[in-house]
């Protein structure tokens, strides 16, 4: 097998780094802003596919299948993001005689479609979010008004297509709700190319979980502890972890099962992540499933100590899966994960591209820099603002906050402004480190900051609870960033391999 990356930045590290681990040959591709990224230098073969513009380069499936033809390449990875969801990708691989690193079309085509996948959780027995299973673009105004009454307020409009909060709108009453359709329409259609949307209700004070699952093509299917994803900033993620402080044995048991259920009725295979909402009395709801490696799935791999990345190539490889059940549904410590933008918290967290002058990545036990960039690298402004994701692990969650606030503290990128100083205030406070948040948590704080620059925080070196923390988290064993890959658990002496970016 020889495997093209069709992707960019930290993702096309990772699974670079992972082929390399494995003995796989590899291609990268990229596009004219990208000629000099960190991803082109780590591959066995880089190969040019176009402009900067993603829809010429990243985007184009005739491009990529011609890399592929050019290097020899037999499978490719799409990450995620880009064409990681695109039926029609998988499809075009498949007539190529490439095998795609993920599941089969019409299994994307199934879940990748809100609606398909919600209709399928409810076939399989798993409770939804209480909306629409069908389309509402082609009803006349009268009976998107009468149809979202049904469903209840508030609601939300949201695209049938995409995610990252794009195409969805918040409506409180039947009086928004045509103004609502149109403009989640059009702002779809510009971002993803597909303008349908449908409603869901919206459940005030919910979390959002949730669970990893890998899929081989003997029809067994792994599911892993769950990740906290509660922290968003206007739909969109920040901060991430596992397990979640919400989420009891009994839960995480049933939550596992639903997933496994799901994932097996519609024959999932490679990885896979299925998203709920959960309320406070401990109930579930299925959302929806990204049919592709998730963002998050580092802070999985740190509790779990299992590969998702190499698992996904042996997946397609035809191996079985070996991974304990046990050991996938039982975290060691934990863990989190904070998204690093180059934007500029104290302008709404507008995009700062620019060249990138010094670079310091945090080190240090049980800290883990998966990045995208590197000094003199010009990040563009034609992608995703994120250059890399932090993330810490440590015995207990409180040694994992102040592990990753030192950390965070030690991430020095010149040239170019980051959300860093944000990242820090907000795990500095008092409802996060408590664990008493939901989803729309972010966005209340930060509007209750707005008229205060997050440059006039204090400096966390000065902070005497963090650092009394991090050398708690230090000297009570909290060097061993979870299991090692596929292996047993952790012990005082003797510690069993790491996964590839695991600083020590």
């Amino acid at each position: 097998m020889k495997i093209l990356v069709a992707n960019r930045g930290e993702i096309a590290v990772r699974v670079l780094r992972a082929c390399r681990e494995m003995g796989v040959p590899s291609v990268a591709v990229y596009s004219a802003c990208d000629r000099t990224a960190p991803h082109v230098g780590q591959a066995d073969a880089a190969v040019a596919i176009g402009p900067s513009v993603a829809a010429e380069s990243y985007l184009s499936i005739e491009r990529i299948l011609e890399a592929a033809r050019e290097t020899g390449a037999t499978a490719i990875h799409p990450g995620y993001g880009f064409l990681a969801e695109n039926a029609a990708f998988a499809r075009a691989c498949q007539a190529a005689g490439l095998v795609f690193i993920g599941p089969d079309a019409g299994v994307i085509e199934t879940m990748g479609g809100k609606t398909a996948a919600r209709r399928a959780a409810i076939d399989a027995g798993v409770p939804v979010v209480p909306g629409t299973e069908t389309l509402v673009d082609t009803l006349s105004d009268d009976e998107l008004c009468a149809r979202a009454d049904e469903v209840g307020y508030p609601l939300f409009i949201k695209a049938v297509a995409g995610g990252g909060g794009r195409g969805m709108r918040r409506i409180v009453d039947t009086a928004a709700v045509v103004a609502g359709v149109q403009a989640a329409r059009s702002e779809a259609a510009a971002a993803f190319g597909e303008s349908a949307v449908y409603f869901e209700r919206l459940l005030a004070g919910a979390r959002h979980v949730e669970v990893q699952v890998l899929g081989d093509t003997h029809g067994t299917v792994v599911p892993f502890v769950e990740r906290e994803c509660s922290i968003q900033r206007r739909h969109q993620k920040v901060i991430e972890e596992s397990p979640s402080v919400a989420v009891t044995p009994e839960v995480r048991a049933a939550l596992a099962e639903a997933a496994v259920a799901l994932s097996a009725a519609v024959d999932y295979t490679s990885a896979g992540t299925l998203e709920f909402l959960l309320d406070a009395d401990g109930h579930f709801f299925f959302l929806e499933m990204n049919t592709r490696l998730q963002v998050e799935h580092p802070v999985t791999e740190m509790v779990t100590g299992v590969d998702l990345v190499q698992w996904q190539i042996r997946i397609a490889r035809g191996e079985p899966l070996t991974v304990d059940r046990r050991q996938a549904l039982t975290p060691v410590g934990h863990a989190l994960e904070c998204r690093v933008y180059a934007e500029d918290p104290d302008t709404g967290f507008l995009p700062a591209p620019g060249r990138i002058t010094a670079l310091r990545d945090p080190s240090g036990p049980g800290v883990r820099n998966d990045s995208g960039v590197e000094a003199g690298f010009e990040v563009p402004v034609f992608y995703d603002s994120m250059i890399s994701k932090v993330v810490a692990w440590a015995p207990d969650r409180a040694g994992a906050i102040a592990r990753m606030r030192r950390a965070l503290t030690e991430y020095t990128v010149g040239g170019i402004t980051t959300a860093i100083p944000a990242l820090l205030w907000v795990l500095g406070h008092e409802a996060f480190v408590s664990g008493r948040f939901d989803t729309t948590f972010l966005d209340r704080v930060l509007a209750e900051r707005q008229g205060h620059s997050f440059s006039d925080l204090p400096a966390e070196e000065t902070d005497l609870a963090v650092m009394a923390a991090a050398l708690f988290a230090y000297f009570s064993g909290a060097d061993t960033p979870g299991r090692g890959v596929d292996g047993p658990g952790p012990t005082p002496w003797r510690r069993a391999a790491r996964l590839d970016g695991v600083r020590r």
